[in-house]
This record gives structure tokens, sequence and C-alpha cells, in this order.
């Protein structure tokens, strides 16, 4: 059974998905540690997070791709809950750019390497400790259909995705007989912010995206992340795959 105030704690959680699980957790007055680089944002979500039911909100500074920050976080949050961490979802993550892969741009390569890849190393083995000792908790790594497909333009970013599939699976391994639960969310498209940042702030490539199709919600990969949560000890989602219904594959996608 799930606590009745469980530490969710939540990466990227200043927008997009992140935000609307902390929403969909706070209805279940759960005690929500919220990690973001924009703080300010994470702040002026706080009252509404209460009025919905959270038990309690804390908002911390944190970027995944320094080593420094992330160890201020993981060190905050274990003081924040003993130890006694029931979800950590792992959702801070981007894309840069669409361009193939010999006009690339290394700086940009690293950045996305450094959040996707280093960043979700970061967290999960700064806390993943105290959730062994406790042998409980629940694993959350929220990644793409990239995980499971490539496309044209998108060879970093797919590797940083298959390589979260394969962290996820080794710890299914590792984790075995600890009684903490590890699972992976797959959507494919969903309109958030990821494609502003992968077009650079061209909000308008970012709408020419979602042209003409349904995209999946953040509210919708929220909702999924908590019945994944919700189901009892014994029963663990390893991946969820989940695909608007316009959306065949990453390339083949009906648009009216």
């Amino acid at each position: 059974m799930a606590n009745k105030n469980p530490f969710i704690v939540i990466t990227g959680a200043s927008a997009g998905i992140g935000a609307a699980c902390a929403e969909a957790f706070s209805r279940q007055n759960s005690r929500l540690i919220l990690g973001a680089r924009r703080t300010q944002t994470l702040e002026q979500q706080k009252a509404k997070l209460l009025e919905l039911g959270a038990h309690s909100v804390d908002c911390i500074s944190l970027d995944v791709s320094q080593d420094q920050s992330s160890n201020n976080f993981c060190e905050e949050v274990l003081q924040l809950t003993q130890g006694n961490i029931d979800a950590l979802i792992n959702n801070a993550g981007l894309a840069i750019g669409t361009d193939h892969l010999s006009k690339g741009d290394l700086s940009e390569w690293q950045t996305v390497i450094d959040t996707n890849i280093t960043g979700v190393l970061r967290v999960t083995r700064g806390l993943l400790p105290a959730m062994i000792e406790s042998k409980s908790g629940h694993l959350f790594f929220l990644s793409s259909i990239a995980a499971h497909q490539v496309y044209e333009g998108g060879s970093v970013y797919c590797a940083t995705k298959h390589a979260v599939k394969a962290l996820a699976k080794t710890l299914k391994l590792e984790l075995n007989g600890t009684g903490i639960r590890v699972t992976t969310i797959d959507p494919g498209m969903v309109e958030t912010e990821f494609s502003v940042v992968r077009f650079r702030g061209n909000q308008s490539k970012a709408d020419q995206t979602y042209a003409g199709m349904t995209p999946l919600t953040a509210k919708d990969i929220a909702e999924c992340v908590q019945f994944a949560y919700q189901r009892p000890q014994h029963l663990n989602i390893d991946e969820m795959i989940l695909m608007p219904t316009d959306q065949a594959t990453v390339y083949k996608v009906h648009r009216r």
C-alpha cells in the first residue's frame, strides 16, 4: 500500500510533464519535493499545489547537468525525507536542434547528454542508496518513444533515450529483491515546451510540430505515472509506451 502522505521527488518540475506530475500527486496529499532551474516558477506554483491537496511543497534549485547542483539537491532531499523516498520521478530532459549528425554542434550534444543521461545518473545515484536502505520506493524515468525508435535529425537525442532504457533495465536487475520498483514512461508527441527548446526558442516551428494532429498532453503522461505508482506493491509496470492516436511511429503522423 502507498503511504498516506508519500514523499514524491520530481526533477524538471517547473513546466510540462514535471509540473503536471506535481499537480497529479498533489491530489493524493503528497509531500512534494520539486527541483528545477527556474525556482521562481516553482515557488509561483506552490500555492496552487497546496490548494489542490499537497501535504507540503518544497522547492529546490536543481540543474541536473551540474555536479554541485545535483549533489546539493540530493542532500536537501535526504534531509527533508530522512531517506524515506516514495517515488523519484526523473523528468528533467531536453533535445536541441534537428541537425543530421554530420552537421551537429558538439556543445549542444554535450548539453543533451549531460542532462538526459548524466543528469539522470547524478540524481539517481544521489538518492538510490537511501531507497535501498529503506527497501522501498519507485523509480520513474520519463523517457520517449525515441528509446525504441530512431529518426533522422534525432541521433543524439535518440541515443540518450536508448541509454535511459538500458539504465532502467540494468536497475531492474541490480534492485531485484530490494522492493524498489522501476518504471520507464515512453511517450510519443506531447505538446509542452519540449519543441520550443528543440527549435531554440522558435515558437512558430514548435507549433508546426503539432499542426493538424492531436498530441498528448502533459496531464495525460502524469496520469499514467500516477497509475503506475498506485498499483499494489507486488505489481511493477516495467514500461509504458504512450502514443497519440494520430501517431503511428516517430515519423508517421496523421494530419488533418
